[in-house]
């Protein structure tokens, strides 16, 4: 396998010679925009899956809902017919429970701010879940959940207020739905935080007890995070040196890859799921600033990004310009413009 360093120095996508299911062991799935959106398989995610693990690799369905419990999830994911079991399924409210754990006495109660998943989490430690300030809880743990309102997070605040210990699951500002990108647990969380002037712990992505979690509970040696977001999937890739993939079935447009800082750059990028049965072509860099991937040349000249030459797959012109973008980035301290470059590609 050939494939760009993990890190700062990442200058452009990586390439592979081989297929992702065969130079990974366990895809680590986020779920939200990757797999499904709402109550719906995103398209050609079931068949990717199916394909990915007869090729060998492992399935880890890891996402920052905190909402339901794992065997919820993967009874969900079943019905969609992607192959899922209750133990292939890690949330953030499992990497926050155990933040929890090491913060209290077995037994205490732990005042909750979200859905079944959490109470469930904290079980799992020997931790009671409970609803109010006046049941006496040593702690307060915070996800998202639809249920979530003013008595819950005002409940959370007069906790905070009192220098209880505070773990939010993650701070997303938003999550993708079927109707649309909708307010997430980081919104909750700023109400809490501009109540109290107390700031959480995060155990989610892209912060290290998640991926440490998912490492746990996988046994993963050769892990690839597959994600669709840049500021949780794929930063929580970087800040655990593990190598990603980025999917544009959720959030992530193609300008703002473009944009994107080192930490927000993955290691491959794909339409959708079936970038892991493919190999990845690598992106050649010339003397003369010119980045070349698949029949495409791009280069960045006076802040402007500009594309040549032409290929079958319009992604590897996004990763030429990628390659063109981040270069420039890293040099000139700002982003090239690419909207011409990204619409000839039909982007």
């Amino acid at each position: 396998m050939t494939s760009t360093a993990v890190g700062p120095a990442r200058t452009a996508p990586g390439g592979s010679d081989r297929a992702l299911t065969g130079a990974y062991d366990v895809a680590l799935l986020d779920l939200d925009g990757v797999v499904y959106a709402g109550p719906h398989a995103i398209e050609h995610a079931v068949d990717s899956l199916a394909a990915a693990r007869k090729a060998g690799m492992r399935l880890a369905y890891v996402t920052n809902n905190a909402s339901r419990p794992p065997r919820v999830v993967a009874e969900h994911l079943t019905e969609l017919g992607a192959p899922a079991e209750a133990s292939d399924v890690i949330n953030s409210a499992q990497a926050a429970a155990r933040l929890i754990a090491g913060k209290v006495p077995a037994g205490a109660k732990v005042l909750v701010v979200g859905g079944a998943g959490l109470v469930e989490a904290l079980a799992e430690h020997g931790l009671v879940a409970v609803r109010s300030l006046d049941d006496e809880p040593l702690a307060v743990v915070q996800g998202y959940d639809p249920s979530v309102g003013w008595q819950q997070l005002a409940e959370a605040s007069y906790a905070v207020a009192q220098g209880l210990p505070w773990v939010a699951s993650n701070t997303d500002l938003t999550v993708p739905t079927a109707r649309g990108i909708a307010p997430g647990n980081g919104t909750l969380v700023a109400a809490v935080r501009a109540a109290t002037g107390v700031e959480p712990e995060v155990a989610g992505k892209p912060l290290p007890p998640m991926h440490r979690e998912t490492v746990l509970r996988t046994g993963a040696k050769r892990p690839l995070v597959v994600g669709d977001r840049l500021d949780t999937d794929i930063e929580g890739a970087y800040n655990g040196e593990v190598d990603s993939l980025l999917v544009f079935t959720g959030v992530t447009t193609p300008a703002q890859l473009l944009a994107a800082e080192p930490r927000y750059r993955p290691t491959y990028l794909a339409a959708d799921l079936r970038g892991l049965l493919v190999e990845h072509p690598a992106v050649s860099a010339g003397d003369d600033g010119a980045h070349t991937c698949g029949g495409w040349t791009a280069r960045a000249a006076d802040g402007v990004l500009e594309l040549s030459g032409e290929g079958a797959d319009r992604y590897d012109g996004l990763r030429a310009l990628c390659g063109a973008a981040w270069t420039a980035l890293d040099r000139d301290g700002a982003p090239a413009d690419g909207r011409k470059a990204l619409a000839e590609l039909g982007f």
